[in-house]
């Protein structure tokens, strides 16, 4: 996205020069270390943007972040977990959520919210490795003393602590204050490191419109501020939309005609292409890795209107359309242009592949699920660093993907979120079966692929029992 505007000739000058030492002082500072932008979407689904089949056949064109295609990386086979915090949680830990309920003295599958205090997050990995850290968005991974963002590794942060359905709750006549010490209304807050988060706007529907315009004006100037300097920058971006209520900008509202969520949509192409303008006109596009994903598939509220192309189901379930999500990454000159994939990788992957980038070392005191894909995504292999992964809702452990092959050893109603165990597991083959609308035949000829999968899940299984947790101070 471009904006053009006149100015004098002095000011052209000036201008360049500041482009330039900041491109000059970008080269030294990143030789080893490239900025990371991570920009992660909120129940967005497989097939919204214009390079997964969306765009313009959703209502709204997406040439900005399908340009990231373009210049880059695009995974069609990208797995996250099936709700928003196990999920969160899975990207800024390298974990399954599954870990961080991990306890030496209680059982491993306890009630929880978010991450506790010793998980060892992406931002606090980065932030030891020398790079500056700030978070503009919405967190979902706790909201206490100590679990805040800026308390685990983001020197600055403003945003959401919880969910976006809770901007209901101001406008609504049958909300009763004081019926629960946690039926609050939630709050924008901000912080820095070692500081008591402030509370700012009430966040009401009006307050959610607005919102996301607001965190990508506070990521751009973070970025500005940090070009100049010899560190590195982290700049998260987990935008509020299209989690439900999807409500436009007022300026965005009605813009395309074809009703809310193409309006949003086109915004958040728009929002993006600004912080892609940004990086390119400070010089740092070589020196950048923009990554663009979600943390699950559509909403499963009916009529939210979310699109997972050609997979199944939506959030909360064991099916692709929960799953499987946008992935697209940029790294000019380091990651190869216009590279598609269907291997299998999982948002846990970017924990280790971040620190390999970077020469951070992961401790030994704790499991890590995700493997390095760094060479497969700068393109020095042609395949992925893992062919399978395991399937949570919440902390139900529902099944494993092998390959191109999956087994569910629970079923889910799609309308009322109801579990079901299953005398015998389904198995799918994804590659002639995407919508998972019929299983294999138990007993023909593809009986062989129990071996690899039924393997994946023991493997797991035998890992979750063996472990006693990461030291809980």
């Amino acid at each position: 996205m471009t904006h053009y505007i006149r100015i004098s000739g002095l000011a052209v000058l000036f201008s360049a020069y500041l482009v330039s030492t900041a491109a000059a002082q970008s080269a030294m500072k990143n030789d080893d270390k490239p900025n990371i932008v991570l920009v992660l979407m909120d129940n967005f689904g497989y097939g919204e943007i214009g390079v997964y089949g969306g765009g313009i056949m959703r209502g709204a064109a997406t040439p900005n972040i399908d340009g990231i295609a373009a210049e880059g990386f695009q995974l069609t086979n990208f797995n996250v977990e099936a709700e928003c915090t196990p999920s969160r949680s899975a990207l800024m830990t390298g974990r399954y959520g599954i870990r961080t309920r991990q306890r030496p003295d209680g059982p491993p599958r306890g009630v929880w919210y978010g991450i506790t205090k010793w998980e060892i997050t992406l931002a606090e990995m980065l932030s030891d490795s020398g790079y500056a850290t700030g978070i503009f968005g919405k967190w979902h991974l706790g909201d206490t003393e100590g679990r805040y963002p800026t308390d685990q590794g983001f020197d600055e942060w403003i945003g959401l602590p919880r969910s976006s359905d809770r901007a209901f709750w101001p406008d609504s006549n049958s909300f009763t204050p004081n019926s629960h010490p946690d039926a609050v209304f939630t709050h924008v807050m901000s912080s820095k490191r070692g500081e008591v988060p402030k509370e700012l706007d009430v966040y009401g529907r009006e307050k959610r419109k607005t919102i996301d315009r607001e965190i990508t004006d506070q990521a751009i100037d973070f970025i500005k501020r940090k070009a100049g300097d010899e560190q590195p920058f982290f700049a998260y971006l987990p935008y509020t939309q299209t989690h439900e209520p999807v409500d436009p900008h007022p300026d965005y509202y009605g813009k395309t005609g074809n009703g809310s969520f193409a309006d949003v949509l086109l915004q958040t192409d728009d929002y993006v292409g600004e912080i892609l303008d940004t990086i390119d006109e400070l010089g740092l596009k070589e020196d950048t890795i923009f990554i663009f994903t979600s943390d699950n598939g559509r909403e499963g509220v009916p009529r939210s209107f979310g699109f997972t192309g050609p997979w199944r189901s939506g959030m909360f379930s064991p099916y692709e359309g929960s799953l499987r999500v946008p992935f697209l990454i940029r790294w000019p000159g380091k990651i190869p242009a216009k590279q598609v994939s269907n291997d299998v990788v999982h948002q846990i992957d970017l924990f280790p592949t971040l620190a390999s980038i970077v020469g951070a070392e992961l401790p030994e005191d704790r499991v890590y699920d995700g493997v390095d894909q760094s060479d497969f995504l700068m393109g020095k292999t042609e395949k992925s660093a893992r062919e399978s992964v395991i399937i949570y809702i919440g902390n139900e452990l529902f099944g494993a993907k092998w390959r191109h092959w999956k087994i569910l050893l629970k079923e889910i109603n799609e309308d009322s979120y109801g579990v079901s165990n299953m005398a015998y597991p389904s198995v799918y083959n994804l590659l002639v079966d995407p919508k998972e609308e019929v299983p294999e035949l138990n007993y023909l000829n593809d009986t062989w692929v129990d071996f690899p999968l039924y393997q994946v899940l023991e493997d797991h299984e035998a890992s979750i029992a063996e472990d006693p947790g990461a030291p809980d101070p």
